[in-house]
């Protein structure tokens, strides 16, 4: 079931010939986190894979995602259950307090596991091109998972933005991500983003901070009726149009300058772009077309977009990794365009259509990394989860 070779012989190539090269210039990062992980680390047994520490910490982001499903799936908890109640304080809480308390915990602890995994492989002489495919490839999955908790703390409905306003925040969250990897397909090097230790320390602080004073604190105006979210709204948005976006075009760019990157045609340098943008632009007609979505169920949603574009980005990192060239169109588009002509063409069709697809991209993600990770484990003779004893 998880033999299929994905993986063409020259990707294989590939990755024997790969060399890691990183650049990681945030302050937070050089200074606070990376002497706090090189501490954490020692505590850490040499014979725990450093595979497992990546795997750990990523299941401690799904399971924030799926406790707040539990308490939240609808996105409406953070919203008044009773009309009359005027005060926001008295707002009853359907999220447990103590909730908040354990995502945050939880979150930390990802992220923690995240920073310590690459420091684990050095101690035990293990780092290969694997640990940094799973690496990534899990991070391109997570990169959905936490907004898609921290929007439960706001809600969909009062003091809030809607359904499709986060549908466009997500997606300018994991552009944001993909943009890095796009910049290391053309320069050759992962210019690490200041935002992604920024932004873990802030959601860490949201969910204690919910934890202290609850949802009702969020539901308030900045001024002229433009609320508390309004304001994050516009600050993500800005993190990618003024800080990401420039960065990662003058850096392609000096590496064009300096004939120090990969020095591709332009066609094949904005090549990863077309795969992410076709899935953007059905799954966009799709949510304006339909009568249903999103509000249907925002959370599968989600899901869905965050599905798909991992899928997309995982594909974007193996290619990058193994120095191939990138799929211009992801398969998953065909059954995508499918599932939506059919719910915008026979709407009574649509819910069956839109479920199916979210179960299609769920499952063929996971065979498409699970398949990837023991072909590359058969290629490199190597255990994920275990390291196997050195024969001297």
């Amino acid at each position: 079931m998880f033999f299929y070779k994905y993986l063409r012989k020259e990707h294989l190539e590939g990755f024997d010939n790969y060399k890691y090269m990183a650049i990681d210039t945030s302050p937070l990062s050089v200074y606070v986190m990376h002497p706090f992980w090189n501490k954490v680390v020692e505590f850490v047994p040499r014979w725990v894979a450093p595979n497992l520490l990546t795997f750990l910490g990523f299941l401690l982001t799904v399971l924030d995602f799926v406790l707040l499903s539990y308490y939240d799936y609808s996105y409406t908890a953070a919203s008044a259950r009773n009309e009359t109640i005027v005060e926001l304080s008295e707002r009853p809480e359907v999220i447990p307090q103590t909730l908040w308390y354990a995502l945050a915990v939880f979150l930390f602890l990802a992220y923690t596991l995240d920073g310590i995994d690459g420091k684990q492989a050095r101690r035990t002489q293990t780092s290969g091109p694997l640990g940094e495919l799973f690496d990534h490839g899990l991070d391109s999955y997570s990169v959905f998972f936490i907004p898609a908790c921290l929007y439960s703390i706001f809600g969909s409905l009062d003091y809030s933005v809607s359904p499709i306003r986060m549908y466009y925040i997500m997606w300018n969250i994991l552009l944001n991500f993909y943009l890095s990897h796009w910049e290391k397909y053309n320069t050759g090097v992962l210019f690490l983003p200041w935002g992604y230790d920024f932004s873990m320390w802030a959601s860490t602080m949201f969910f204690l901070w919910t934890g202290m004073k609850g949802t009702a604190w969020y539901k308030r105006y900045l001024f002229d009726g433009y609320t508390l979210a309004n304001g994050f709204e516009w600050l993500i948005y800005a993190t990618g149009v003024l800080t990401n976006l420039p960065v990662a075009i003058y850096n392609t760019y000096q590496s064009y300058k300096q004939e120090t990157g990969k020095m591709r045609t332009t066609s094949e340098a904005l090549r990863p772009l077309w795969s992410l943008l076709w899935v953007f632009v059905v799954c966009s007609v799709w949510v304006h077309g339909s009568q249903r979505l999103p509000t249907l169920d925002p959370r599968a949603l989600y899901l869905l977009v965050g599905t798909l574009f991992s899928n997309v980005a995982c594909r974007l990192i193996v290619s990058q990794m193994s120095n191939q060239r990138c799929d211009s169109v992801n398969w998953l588009l065909w059954p995508l365009l499918a599932s939506a002509a059919v719910g915008l063409a026979l709407p009574h069709h649509e819910v069956t259509a839109f479920y199916g697809i979210v179960t299609l991209s769920v499952l063929a993600h996971i065979h498409y990394g699970a398949c990837v990770v023991q072909q590359m484990c058969e290629h490199f003779r190597i255990s994920c989860f275990h390291i196997k004893k050195r024969v001297d």
